[in-house]
Order: C-alpha cells, then sequence, then structure tokens
C-alpha cells in the first residue's frame, strides 16, 4: 500500500544531494471547466488511413496499452515479478523483469499491431521512487514516459507526494522551485496529460487539472476520464493537498458521462489509481476483492473499460460486465487490451485484455539507454556508495512479518530513529514510530554483505524529517489504537516499533480498545497514562498522515535529521559489524488470526 508524503531534502543529504548534481555537467483533446487544455492532434494512423482512402469497416479496431505504479523504476526492480514455475504449477519463481529500457521496446512493438493505438497509465508514475528518479525530483521518470510516447495519466496518491504545486510543474515543465535544473537537459515537463476528474480546488470548484481527454480513432471518439481514488487526503501530507477536495469515484465518473455524451462521445474508459486483490496470476481472475469492485458495480453502465492501480497486483478481470485491469508494479507489465467501437453508433461491443511480461531476455530500446545514462552520470556515485554491512535479508512479507504486525525492516528502521534521536540534545526520545508504508522496500543481502546508499533509499524514498514529540501515556495509547480506521474495520496500518517499547492487542476486543490494558511497557516498565513520553516520529505522522491524529497534538521537542539519514548512520556506527534481523517481539497479537 502507498502511504506516506515525499518531502524536499533537508539537512546535511540536502547538501550531498546538491554536491552530487553540481559535478555532473493519436487525437487527443481534454475537456472540462478545468485547466489550460492541450492543443488537439490526430490520432496515430488517422492520415495515413485518410491519403489511403481505405475502406470503412462497420467496426474499428483499438489497442490500449496500460501500466500504473511505474514509481520511477527506470531500471529493472530489485523483486522482479513472481511468476508460475512452468515446471511445477503450485509455485512461483521470479523473474527479472521491468526497467524502461525494455518496456518501451514492448510498447513499441504492441504499437505496431495496430494504427489505432494509445498509451495510458492508472496514476503513481512518480513517488516512492529509487534515487535514480527521486534525485531529480522524477524529472527522469517524466522524460522517460514521455520519450515512450505515455498520452494519458491519471493522478496517483504519490503524484501529490510533495503538494500540488510540485505536481502542476511536473506536467507544465521548469526549474524546481528550490533545487533549480539539475537534470543533463532542461525540464520540459510531461509530454502525456495528467487527469484529474475527482480533485477538486475548493476555492474554484474545478478540477486542478482536465477531467478527462477524447481520442479519436478514425473518426469515432473514446472519452478517457481520470481520477484518484478518494482516500488519498489519508496517504498523503495534508500540508500539500490543502485546500483540495478529493469527492466520490463512481459519483465523480457518472457525472461526467453525459457532458461527454454532449460532445458526441459515447465509449468511456475509466483510468483509475484505486484497485483490487485477485486470486489467480497475472491473466487470471476467478475472484476479486477490494474497493475496485464496489466503485465498478455503481459505475454508468456505459463504461467498458476500466484501467486500475494502487494496490500493486496484476488482473484480467471482468466485474460487473465490465473489463477491470490492473498490471502489477514498478514496468514489470505492460497491459495490452484490444477494443472494438462500431463505427456507426460509436459505441464499445468488445473489452479483452492480456498482461505482457517485460521479460528480462526482450531488446534495450537505445534512446531509453542512452537518456537513462545521462542521469546515471549524475546520481551513479551517490548510488552505489557503501554505508555498511548486512547480515541477511530484512523484508516487510513472508516469515520477517509477525501476527502482530511488526516487521524485520521497519523495526530496523525504528531503531535507527531511536538511535539517532535517543541523545538528550538530539531531543531525549525513548521510543520511535515509523509508519508501515513508509518503509517502501526491504534490503537485498549481497554475496560480500555490503550495503549502499541507493539500498536505503529505495527503503526510506520519501525524504521525510525525523521530529522527537512529547506525548502522555493516554496520548500514547490513542496512538496505537488510531492504528486502526474507523471507517474501515478491516484496516490496519501497524507502527513499527523500537528496541525497548512493546504491548499486546487482541483484535477481539471493540474498536478503540484493541490495546490490552496495562500492556504498554518501556523497557520492562509499565506505561501510566499521565506519564510523559518522548516519542521520535517522521513529519509525515506528526502533520495526521495515515490518520495518526492525535500526533498533531503532541507536543513538539525537536527536529532532527531525514530518515535515511539516520538510517545511514545507524550501519555506520555498525562500522564492519553485520547488522541483523531483530526478533519480532515487541508487539504481539493475543487472539488466533
Amino acid at each position: 500500500m502507498n502511504r506516506p508524503s515525499v518531502r524536499r531534502p533537508l539537512g546535511a543529504l540536502s547538501l550531498l544531494l546538491s554536491a552530487a548534481l553540481l559535478a555532473a555537467c493519436g487525437s487527443l483533446s481534454s475537456s472540462g471547466p478545468q485547466a489550460p487544455l492541450p492543443p488537439s492532434l490526430d490520432a496515430p494512423g488517422a492520415a495515413k488511413a485518410t491519403q489511403t482512402a481505405r475502406p470503412a469497416t462497420a467496426t474499428v479496431a483499438v489497442k490500449v496499452l496500460a501500466i500504473n505504479d511505474f514509481h520511477g523504476n527506470l531500471l529493472p526492480p530489485a523483486g522482479g515479478i513472481k511468476l508460475p514455475d512452468p515446471q511445477n504449477p503450485d509455485k512461483t519463481i521470479t523473474l527479472d523483469a521491468g526497467g524502461a529500457e525494455r518496456m518501451a521496446t514492448v510498447v513499441a512493438q504492441i504499437k505496431a499491431k495496430n494504427p489505432n493505438h494509445v498509451f495510458v497509465a492508472a496514476g503513481d508514475l512518480v513517488g516512492a521512487s529509487p534515487l535514480l528518479s527521486a534525485l531529480f525530483h522524477d524529472e527522469s521518470t517524466i522524460e522517460s514516459l514521455g520519450m515512450m510516447g505515455l498520452d494519458i495519466s491519471s493522478v496517483g496518491n504519490h503524484e501529490f507526494d510533495q503538494g500540488i504545486e510540485e505536481l502542476l510543474r511536473k506536467q507544465r515543465g521548469g526549474c524546481h522551485p528550490k533545487d533549480g535544473c539539475k537534470g543533463p537537459t532542461e525540464f520540459k515537463g510531461a509530454k502525456y496529460q495528467y487527469l484529474a476528474a475527482s480533485t477538486i480546488d475548493e476555492k474554484t470548484g474545478q478540477s486542478v487539472l482536465p477531467a478527462y481527454a477524447i481520442k479519436r480513432f478514425e473518426g469515432v471518439p473514446v472519452g478517457f476520464i481520470g481520477l484518484s481514488l478518494k482516500g488519498t487526503p489519508e496517504l498523503v501530507s495534508p500540508t500539500g493537498i490543502r485546500g483540495l477536495r478529493f469527492d466520490d469515484e463512481a459519483e465523480t465518473i457518472n457525472r461526467l458521462i453525459p457532458e461527454l455524451e454532449r460532445q458526441g462521445v459515447h465509449a468511456f474508459v475509466v483510468l483509475i489509481h484505486e484497485g483490487g486483490y485477485p486470486t489467480g496470476g497475472i491473466n487470471d481472475c476467478p475472484e476479486i476483492s477490494g474497493p475496485i469492485v464496489d466503485i465498478v458495480k455503481k459505475l454508468d453502465k456505459r463504461v467498458g473499460l476500466i484501467v486500475s492501480g494502487h494496490t500493486h497486483r496484476a488482473y484480467n478481470c471482468r466485474i460487473d460486465g465490465r473489463l477491470v485491469t490492473s498490471g502489477d508494479k514498478y514496468g514489470t507489465l505492460v497491459t495490452e487490451i484490444d477494443l472494438t467501437l462500431d463505427r456507426a453508433a460509436g459505441t464499445m461491443t468488445e473489452a479483452r485484455a492480456n498482461n505482457v511480461v517485460v521479460r528480462p531476455e526482450t531488446a534495450k530500446d537505445p534512446r531509453q539507454t542512452l537518456l537513462i545514462s545521462s542521469y546515471q552520470h549524475v546520481a551513479q556515485p551517490l548510488i552505489e556508495r557503501q554505508v555498511g554491512f548486512l547480515a541477511q535479508a530484512l523484508s516487510k512479507e513472508g516469515d520477517d512479518k509477525s501476527d502482530g504486525g511488526g516487521t524485520t525492516m521497519g523495526q530496523l528502521v525504528a531503531d535507527a530513529m531511536l538511535a539517532a534521536t535517543r541523545a538528550p540534545e538530539n531531543g531525549g526520545a525513548q521510543i520511535a514510530f515509523q509508519n508501515n508504508g513508509g518503509v517502501r522496500t526491504g534490503l537485498i543481502h549481497r554475496a560480500d554483505d555490503t550495503v549502499t546508499f541507493g539500498d536505503l533509499f529505495a527503503a526510506l524514498p520519501f525524504s521525510n524529517a525525523l521530529v522527537v514529540v512529547e506525548l502522555s501515556g493516554a496520548q500514547l495509547q490513542a496512538v496505537l489504537e488510531e492504528q486502526w480506521w474507523a471507517n474501515d474495520p478491516k484496516k490496519f496500518l501497524p507502527l513499527q516499533t523500537s528496541q525497548g517499547f512493546s504491548y499486546r492487542w487482541d483484535n477481539r476486543r471493540p474498536f478503540g480498545s484493541h490495546v490490552v490494558p496495562g500492556s504498554m511497557t518501556l523497557n520492562g516498565k509499565a506505561i501510566t497514562p499521565d506519564q510523559k513520553v518522548r516519542v521520535a516520529i517522521n513529519n509525515f505522522l506528526q502533520v495526521g498522515g495515515d490518520s495518526f491524529k492525535t500526533f498533531t497534538t503532541a507536543r513538539l521537542v525537536q527536529t532532527g535529521p531525514m530518515d535515511v539519514e539516520a538510517l545511514e548512520a545507524y550501519f555506520k556506527a555498525h562500522g564492519t559489524q553485520r547488522v541483523k534481523a531483530t526478533a519480532l517481539d515487541r508487539v504481539v497479537r493475543v487472539d488466533t488470526p
């Protein structure tokens, strides 16, 4: 799940990043009352079709290419993709899939099958990105996707990580207001159009970006409506979206259908940054659960295709008679979708899809290779810098996760936060909490046990500053109860806790009292309701991120370093000693899951 907010670099790391940077010398139209709109262009193949005057058929075949949750993974992600083992279908294998160089080749191959094509995305293209993208405020990723010919994308929650003004800069171009122009070329903005139908500026009542785009294929228009999930405010920093409203997804889409029909559009595609949890393989869907199911069931029946994302899953489903797709994450898949349009009625009569793996044997696109190399020249020394040693891989999944919600990777981050803020001059923290979604990935284990700064940044890509706050014991218990969401009893967002703090919880207890009374202890001693406790958190939690509202009432003691700086210092403090996983016994669930 995608949780915390990215902020601009602070302190020593900001200086380090600046030093590293300075060392290197189709027919698409948008509508609605939102923002300046892109010009109308001829659809791919439209001019050629007119010139050759080929005879019209009763139907028009259209190829839609889709991705979601790319998160700036210009290089193949460390985890690849898990696929069924061809030798044993009951087991899985991990394939080294993805990477912009190979994805661009797959995109070009699919486009070549049909001149009537459009390349779309369902959000979270940037944010929570590896250092090769994040170091440049994701400009490298935006340039890469533009080079591939991406046409349209909905906004995801991570597009708001650095706030609405930064999102608009990414769309329009121009230098970063603080760091300036640091990439190898001038940043001209996204060549593709972001859509944000449900993100409303409360002052104007208008969407902050266009609500939809219309693309014509041999004269037949198709409307693409793009939007983020209604729950975006619960997933990003409140300061970055101040003054914005995120409306209900289905209500927004249904409101726009008549507006598009008045413009002669009768075929509709939704690009939505919300998803589900399927069973089966990447092209199966024996069943699916999650928010996308209810959203689709509420949609106007004229919507024939829904391209979804957010949950980082791959699926190819039929929900309420409509095709619903998702392409995993990090560019490991490209969803190839075939639509059939009735030329006379302008309606969508058929939709089918296939999730195509971006396989490691795929040839690399040379233009992407050149682009990535130009950014690597600046970033690679920082990415490869050794920071310490690790005894074993750490993760957030499988045996690295306890029933109580703790993970070996999350506990490592919390311990590093505590180490960075424990000294009296650094705030005197006694406990540290890390939001689970703020830790994006684990740490891989290399044969020589080395850990690089790039590894750490991949795990903590949000550039969050640490703060020390003071809470009473009663407030501390209130914080722990906020791990369970009132509006979604099944949603549990466990805080990762530092060494020395522990408690027990019972899911059989009523909402608001999951924590077993008297079970909160610090260094073996019970914490009383009126006891004052100093807690290290990140500034995402401090402003109420992930709905931890009690943190906003805590007294600020001191601001500290960035989270990734604290983690680097933790490794360096160990010298040549190998950092090991800690026991998952800090938070204990007493009932049976």
